[in-house]
């Protein structure tokens, strides 16, 4: 081989090294990224150490929709995962272990198995209601806002504790665990 041949084909390779990290940053940027569940504050729906993909796009073609799991940024350093439970312009209440969504109930279809199966003596849910116990006390949910809950609503910090998320600080909606392998599936 030639030295021509030889410094071309590490041209070559090199090339393709900075289009192939080009693409990465693209996709981490702006499509998709992984991240690790990290606590118990959505069991059952999501575990400790469950990997997910957490698509991006989405949310920049449309608004966040309840029930959709969410990663946001509570601080520059601290993401969380939580449920969309309030939307804009809602109230939001809980009493007796029911969501009511301006004053009408709302099933949670994702806890009716877990609840049912282990049988809770004291309410999954503590009450509270929009106006009196979140940060903020707010009549509605204001525009561009979120009220989020985690599915292990006895352990978990969320707008009970932090207040309402504004979307700017929404980094996407959890989309796949993709590890451990016994727990591949899509998230709902």
């Amino acid at each position: 081989m030639t030295k021509e041949k030889e410094q071309s084909e590490w041209v070559g390779w090199f090339k393709a090294f900075i289009v192939a990290l080009l693409l990465v940053w693209i996709v981490r940027t702006f499509i998709i990224i992984p991240i690790e569940v990290d606590g118990p504050s959505m069991s059952p729906t999501l575990i400790d150490q469950d990997y997910l993909i957490v698509e991006k796009i989405s949310y920049q073609f449309s608004n966040p929709k309840r029930f959709d799991i969410i990663v946001f940024h509570v601080t520059e350093d601290k993401d969380y995962i939580k449920r969309i439970i309030g939307l804009p312009g809602e109230t939001v209440e809980y009493k007796n272990d029911q969501l009511y969504i301006n004053d009408q109930l709302v099933e949670e279809p994702f806890l009716s198995d877990y609840l049912s199966e282990n049988n809770f003596s004291s309410p999954y849910t503590n009450n509270f209601t929009l106006t009196e116990d979140i940060p903020g006390q707010h009549q509605t949910i204001p525009e561009g806002y979120y009220l989020v809950l985690g599915d292990n609503r006895q352990d978990s910090k969320d707008s009970r504790m932090i207040g309402l998320i504004p979307k700017e600080n929404i980094m996407g909606k959890a989309r796949f665990i993709y590890w451990p392998f016994n727990r591949i599936s899509s998230v709902n």
